[in-house]
């Protein structure tokens, strides 16, 4: 077994009231959450398989598919929205040549949306990797993702 997978082991205590911290581990550490290691998972921590994957499936936070290295949110709460996030969105898919919910073919960016990321007077607004570029309009996002490559 991968000793980065070891490490997020030995870092929380065994028990079923560990299972959200090591998916979050194992999430941020390769970008998703693999069959693998959901069925690690359940073995380590003494669950059923379905129950992990209940977790796994149940919280937007995980992801079954492979993320890029820079993941992208784009807040599409009811400010944003009517600020102008469809036309943020709609921007970055055309810059990057990706679709909402998925990963450009070099596997260095994902797009996704959320409901509300709670900056409602920054909006429009995204995040990239938990950093986040508020008063967004289709002119600035070049400029910021180019700050990521």
């Amino acid at each position: 077994m991968e000793t980065a997978l070891n490490e997020i082991f030995e870092q929380h205590e065994v028990s079923s009231e560990s299972l959200i911290a090591v998916l979050q581990d194992i999430q941020e550490t390769y970008h998703y959450l693999s069959e693998e290691n959901i069925q690690e998972v359940a073995e380590r921590l003494s669950i059923p398989l379905h129950q992990v994957f209940s977790v796994a499936t149940f919280y937007n936070a995980f992801s079954l598919k492979p993320k890029g290295e820079y993941l992208i949110q784009v807040c599409m709460g009811t400010a944003c929205h009517v600020r102008g996030a469809p036309r943020i969105v709609e921007e970055i898919e055309r810059v990057l040549d990706v679709k909402r919910g998925d990963t450009t073919d070099d596997g260095k960016y994902s797009l996704d949306t959320v409901n509300c990321v709670g900056a409602c007077a920054l909006g429009p607004v995204m995040s990239i990797n938990g950093e986040y570029h508020g008063h967004l309009n289709p002119s600035k996002i070049e400029r910021i993702l180019k700050a990521y490559t």
